[in-house]
């Protein structure tokens, strides 16, 4: 770090915030952005893990500085939360809504991707439990070796979707997993208690996961470790991992949708 930034070093940083946030000190600023730069590169690496080969690392990075920006300028210090979270939060949020805006999703995976979900939530509400891979890939009319290849091939949509939109209703009615980390300060109390409301229901549709699924969730969104390393810690491979992941993301895309019109006509 430049030596320019040496007397930011010895000084608290709680109050390095405050301090940016009265007085906007382009300095502070900077010296925030070089020291918090690397978060960049880490959620990158770690986002192009899933991608297709034609999404460039250097892309990925570049989307993310969007978001690092951002975050320094909206973090409030007296929030109970490490920047570092908010930023990582931020960072992947911006990642993940350039590229939703290229769309490099090829048309027919997102269709593969919506009617995985669908089948899933219909199989789920019939039998009133989990499904297995066997009974999905019936419904589907394919193997079981078909449907993991399909779980690999939509894998790539599986991120996008639970770092991009947790809680999907119609165009003009999305709500963020990032979003629900906005400060209170921006929000009315009615927008707040909407907020938490979408909480729970992310952690309670967690929690009805098959227990495989439920630690991959959390251990990629909440322990931040790449696909690589939840797979040594569950003992399979990195695959087999994606392939948990994507249908843990369609069961909870499906549930989260079911639960939708019951919060907003609240």
């Amino acid at each position: 770090m430049s030596k320019l930034f040496d007397k930011y070093n010895n000084t608290d940083e709680t109050e390095l915030w405050k301090s940016y946030r009265d007085t906007k000190d382009q300095n502070i600023r900077s010296y925030l952005v070089e020291k918090y730069s690397p978060l960049v590169k880490h959620v990158a690496g770690r986002i192009a893990i899933g991608m297709p080969q034609n999404v460039e690392f250097d892309d990925l990075v570049s989307y993310g500085v969007f978001g690092l920006l951002d975050a320094i300028e909206k973090f409030d210090p007296d929030r109970q939360i490490k920047f570092k979270t908010y930023a990582m939060t931020r960072i992947r949020g911006s990642i993940f809504d350039e590229l939703r805006s290229i769309d490099w999703i090829p048309r027919s995976i997102r269709q593969k991707a919506k009617q995985l979900e669908q089948i899933i939530g219909m199989l789920e509400n019939k039998e009133g439990a989990h499904v297995e891979d066997e009974a999905i890939a019936k419904e589907m009319g394919i193997s079981v070796e078909e449907f993991n290849s399909l779980l690999t091939k939509i894998s790539g949509t599986s991120l996008v979707s639970l770092n991009d939109i947790w809680f999907l209703g119609d165009e003009n009615d999305e709500v963020s997993f990032m979003e629900t980390l906005e400060s209170p300060m921006n929000m009315n109390p009615d927008t707040i208690i909407e907020k938490e409301e979408i909480k729970n229901v992310i952690v309670e549709a967690i929690k009805t996961l098959p227990d495989k699924e439920k630690k991959v969730i959390v251990l990629y969104y909440y322990e931040d470790l790449t696909l690589k390393e939840i797979g040594e810690v569950l003992e399979v491979t990195e695959s087999r991992i994606s392939q948990l992941h994507t249908r843990a993301v369609a069961r909870l895309r499906s549930k989260l949708g079911k639960v939708k019109s019951v919060i907003t006509k609240k």
